[in-house]
């Protein structure tokens, strides 16, 4: 069995292309870091370090690359896959549609065989997305055969790779813990299933608990360790105080989650516990600049902040700690982060409540609005 994966960065290396090696493909990276692709052909293996006490090491065989930016390889390589992934970026989805619909094309004529193409992005609809780049450069007639035949089924994926330097190029560190959830109603009849992956008929209740517990949590633990001055997350986190107000943010996403879903409370705990856990991790280091990067983003109306909150009020519940992050969010202050320069920006021009009602979208006077400018008042800008 022959998989392509899109992306031989850390993610793709150390999660993705790991589970598709254990689960008997052979990897085909595709990539444009020529230094990635030309240790990958030469070698054909890499090593896998999980951050642990243990620091378990997992050899990857059975893999190679091809330059990303080679069209022919690209189509030829998904005309011949018996499933496609990608971890590359959701805004970079697009870029990579033209090689995978020529690929489509191909198998097409071909005869086609199924395939699923399996957008591993940290985006809700990521494979959606990825479908309706590639059928930008598919024809009516090949739209209308590819039905049935070719799936792009949406997941969740999560695993926290930190940011290294290895003097290995191929040579990757991550979490023990990972989580790939797909959508197994879009999957066509027969499939065969990935070691690792959990099929689920419905996906939207596994990506709002990942979205709404690691990725809140993760921006909860980085504003608020940035306003008290740390550098990274796990010196945040070794602050009783930092985790007592991640806990408390994530108790209030779970009583949404919990209320919306139906999520057993008991095993909801224990699943923030887990989170936590990871958050404190000694084995990793990552950096709060980087898992605070692009505030406007996670400020959004549908993001882990704004859209939990806004769901606890109208279920009764007081999201208090939600809107401390969020004030936490706007104190946050990074000159390589252009969001976080727009941002800082806006509130100097046009004021703290503005500023939130604009990338929020939450309306002045609204009670959610009022507990934001209540703790941001209250806040000292981060220590330099």
């Amino acid at each position: 069995m022959k998989a392509v994966h899109f992306g031989a960065g850390n993610i793709g290396r150390g999660f993705i292309g790991l589970l598709l090696s254990q689960s008997g493909y052979d990897v085909i990276f595709s990539d444009v870091n020529q230094t990635l692709v030309g240790a990958l052909r030469e070698r054909g293996e890499y090593t896998v370090t999980l951050a642990g006490d243990d620091q378990e090491q997992l050899h990857v065989t059975g893999v190679t690359a091809i330059d990303g930016t080679d069209g022919d390889a690209v189509a030829a390589a998904v005309a011949e896959a018996d499933l496609v992934t990608t971890a590359v970026g959701v805004n970079i989805l697009k870029h990579i549609a033209a090689g995978i619909a020529r690929g489509i094309e191909r198998r097409l004529a071909a005869g086609a065989e199924p395939l699923h193409i399996i957008a591993c992005e940290n985006a809700i609809g990521g494979s959606s997305q990825l479908k309706e780049h590639v059928y930008a450069h598919l024809g009516e007639e090949a739209k209308a055969k590819a039905a049935g035949i070719i799936a792009f089924p949406n997941a969740a994926v999560d695993r926290i790779v930190p940011i290294q330097h290895n003097d290995d190029p191929l040579a990757v560190t991550v979490e023990p813990f990972y989580e790939w959830v797909v959508d197994a109603s879009a999957m066509l009849e027969g499939y065969k299933p990935v070691q690792g992956v959990h099929y689920v008929n419905d996906l939207t209740p596994y990506i709002e608990r990942k979205l709404f517990t690691v990725n809140t949590g993760h921006c909860a633990a980085a504003y608020i360790g940035s306003s008290r001055g740390y550098g990274t997350i796990q010196q945040a986190m070794a602050d009783d105080s930092i985790v007592d107000d991640v806990k408390a943010t994530l108790n209030e996403t779970g009583a949404v989650l919990v209320g919306r879903y139906g999520f057993d409370p008991d095993e909801h705990s224990r699943y923030i516990a887990k989170i936590i856990g990871r958050f404190r991790n000694p084995h990793l280091t990552d950096e709060v600049a980087r898992v605070g990067r692009s505030p406007i983003r996670k400020l959004s109306p549908n993001d882990r902040l704004v859209k939990p909150a806004l769901q606890a009020h109208d279920m009764g519940i007081e999201p208090k700690h939600l809107a401390k992050v969020m004030a936490a969010a706007l104190h946050f202050a990074n000159p390589d982060d252009p969001e976080a320069v727009e941002l800082q920006q806006s509130i100097i021009e046009k004021g703290v409540g503005r500023t939130v009602t604009e990338y929020t979208s939450i309306a002045d006077g609204h009670p959610v609005h009022r507990l934001i400018l209540d703790y941001y008042a209250g806040m000292t800008a981060p220590r330099s």
